[in-house]
């Protein structure tokens, strides 16, 4: 394994919810447990990284929003959009997230890569949170990059099952920044923004299908392109297991993109920030494999 290769994680990630919630925090605890245990990586690979300075995350999202957040003022509607009680704690976790990307971000400057053990926080629009999204650590990260003139030009891919909408809305007028999202096509959200490239996919998509897409669009669009830095958002709800996704693929599909992804960003000498994203698979072991696999991919290619 390599020890240049870090890992974004903090203990806040594993957000207290009700026990009757929807979304999978377990997972949160169970991938570094994993990673650990199969040594895939090892504690000097992880990195703790404390809260986001509210500056940075304002060059991204709107200052009341911000503050409406800091002091548990947002309405019921806002909360459930959300889908998280709102809390200090979960305002707590949101910081630290997006600092995990940005931090994170800056070491792959260093090193090639960077992940986040969370994030992936795609719907999250600048004045508002939706779907278990409330900053969108992809886009503050993306925009602190730019604003120190660390990078000039940006691609976002987003695999996750759900189109990265907060995204391409944040980035609709920013040229620095090119938009890819390829996501089923009848899922949430309802209504879809326009990213610079969308592929919407049929339910049931298949590995083959699915890769045979992604392996002609991502070598064309990194020519068309010319990104200096790529954020990846790889969530596992693209699995046939997954209750919310709708597509047909299977462990080893998601591994085989994972593997694609990382091996265009090396080959091209382009800096990538791994995002985790969503899964939802009633078997959270289905969602733990599938997210480490997106490890064990990037320590192969980039160790």
């Amino acid at each position: 394994m390599s020890s240049k290769i870090k890992i974004a994680f903090s203990d806040e990630y594993i957000l207290p919810l009700p026990a009757d919630h929807k979304f999978p925090i377990q997972k949160y605890k169970m991938i570094p447990e994993r990673l650990l245990s199969e040594k895939i990586i090892s504690k000097c690979n992880l990195f703790s990284p404390g809260f986001a300075d509210r500056s940075i995350i304002e060059i991204t999202h709107d200052a009341d929003y911000v503050k409406r957040l800091l002091s548990n003022q947002l309405s019921e509607r806002e909360i459930r959009k959300i889908g998280f009680p709102q809390s200090k704690e979960l305002v707590e976790r949101e910081f630290i997230i997006s600092n995990g990307t940005v931090k994170g971000s800056l070491l792959a400057l260093e090193n090639g890569i960077s992940l986040n053990i969370a994030g992936g926080t795609h719907h999250a629009y600048k004045d508002r949170g939706e779907g278990f999204c409330i900053f969108n650590d992809a886009a503050v990260a993306a925009n602190y990059l730019l604003s120190r003139n660390y990078v000039n030009q940006i691609l976002v891919v987003d695999l996750d099952v759900h189109q990265g909408n907060g995204t391409a809305k944040i980035f609709e007028d920013n040229n620095s920044v090119f938009t890819f999202s390829m996501h089923g096509e009848s899922n949430y959200p309802l209504y879809k923004e326009k990213s610079d490239y969308d592929i919407p996919l049929k339910s049931g998509t298949d590995d083959e299908t699915y890769l045979s897409m992604l392996y002609k669009t991502l070598p064309d669009l990194i020519e068309k392109v010319k990104p200096d830095f790529i954020f990846y958002i790889s969530g596992v709800d693209i699995l046939h297991t997954d209750k919310w996704g709708k597509l047909g693929m299977t462990i080893e599909g998601s591994l085989r993109r994972d593997q694609f992804v990382f091996e265009e960003a090396y080959k091209n000498n382009i800096p990538i920030m791994v995002s985790m994203g969503g899964g939802y698979s009633p078997n959270i072991e289905d969602i733990v494999e599938a997210h480490c696999n997106t490890y064990k991919a990037a320590f192969e290619i980039f160790s």
